[in-house]
């Protein structure tokens, strides 16, 4: 029978260093492959020190590299849980069951993390309500993908020159560290995957207006900035704009990849007339004149507005948008969204946790941040996909 060995804190401590470093170069080369703007996640995990004072049109070194020690910090934490605090399991187990015990633990802990550890424990609910879960499970999947290095660091921390975990460890760590390689070429390229969907036209459109539409938001939020009488709604605003700001700029990539074309995210008179939460010249010209409360209580009406209406335009794409990315990208706007409106009605606790889940999944008018009232009212027939005949 093989011995079993202790559960050695050192390497767990050890491994959990290094997988955490790797799910965040990992995320910061490969995020925006899939929409996300990586400034923003790491500035969403700064506030978890800072709160509303991390919140920025831009995220600056300081917070960015805070909102790395955070990251790092929670997977070294959940590597230390797994191997020492549930030691007399995961001690036995060789690197071929790590592969596989590794991502539901990694869905658990980034599970808890997003439902109960920030939102409840720490008080954070604006990670939860602006960040969808999937996002954090994707680095907690890239944190445990190392975790069968563990019977290798362990055998390397006890001297043992020469073992099968150290053979195996090499050439894993190898193959992770040519993932690094090749995220980083592509990243050093500045090119996407061309287009891999359908009807191309569609997306195009879509992400045409969704880009005038951020525009739009953009413009707004940065008036509030500066306007804004309430200090927590002047910093949620800065907020808001980092996060318009990231997404147009991931539009602005793709299309640059997939069309060929220099950006061109504008809309004319006519189309912005009839695009869903978008304010008039008229309503955006009364907006600048406001001050005080005056001009809190309608921004908190107008961007409710907006929102609403990206929340309808992400919602769309998500039935119709024929490339995967579009599809992701869409999800996360429409749970962004609705977690910024519910941010300016200042929910918080358990109901932000269960409006946060519910975002997840309820199509457009399914959800009370869909409505001014917040009654859900029932949803309209879903359209067909592109490239389908009724």
């Amino acid at each position: 029978m093989r011995d079993v060995q202790p559960p050695s804190p050192s390497a767990a401590a050890l491994l959990g260093l290094l997988a955490s470093t790797f799910s965040i170069v990992v995320l910061s080369l490969g995020a925006g492959r899939f929409g996300r703007d990586i400034g923003m996640d790491l500035m969403l995990r700064a506030s978890l020190l800072f709160r509303d004072a991390a919140w920025d049109t831009r995220a600056d070194i300081t917070v960015i590299a805070v909102g790395i020690l955070v990251h790092l910090a929670a997977h070294v934490g959940w590597a230390l849980v797994f191997f020492v605090g549930l030691g007399r399991w995961t001690t036995r187990l060789g690197p071929g069951r790590l592969l596989l015990v590794a991502p539901p633990y990694a869905l658990v802990t980034s599970a808890l993390e997003w439902l109960v550890l920030m939102p409840l424990l720490f008080g954070h609910v604006v990670f939860t309500l602006e960040k969808s879960y999937w996002l954090g499970a994707i680095a907690h999947l890239a944190s445990a993908s190392l975790y069968p290095l563990y019977p290798a660091l362990r055998d390397v921390l006890d001297g043992r020159r020469s073992s099968p975990a150290r053979r195996f460890g090499a050439a894993y760590g190898g193959a992770a560290l040519g993932l690094v390689a090749v995220l980083t070429v592509a990243a050093a390229l500045g090119r996407e995957v061309p287009h891999i969907g359908g009807d191309i036209s569609w997306d195009r459109d879509f992400m045409r207006r969704m880009g005038a539409h951020h525009e739009q938001g953009l413009e707004m939020a940065e008036l509030a900035h500066a306007n804004a009488n309430d200090p927590y709604l002047r910093a949620l605003a800065r907020l808001m704009s980092a996060s318009q700001r990231g997404e147009i700029r991931t539009l602005e990539r793709w299309w640059r990849s997939w069309f060929e074309t220099p950006p061109a995210l504008v809309c004319t008179e006519a189309e912005r007339a009839v695009m869903p939460g978008m304010l008039s010249r008229t309503g955006m010209a009364a907006l600048q004149q406001l001050r005080g409360r005056a001009f809190d209580d309608a921004f908190v009406e107008a961007m409710s507005h907006h929102h609403r209406g990206a929340v309808a335009m992400a919602d769309e794409a998500l039935a119709r948008a024929s490339d995967p990315r579009l599809m992701l990208f869409s999800h996360a706007i429409r749970h962004e969204q609705r977690g910024e409106i519910l941010l300016m009605q200042r929910v918080d606790g358990l109901a932000a946790v269960r409006l946060a889940l519910r975002a997840l999944h309820a199509p457009f008018g399914a959800h009370p941040a869909d409505t001014p009232d917040g009654a859900p009212r029932a949803p309209a027939a879903t359209p067909p996909r592109s490239g389908t005949r009724s």
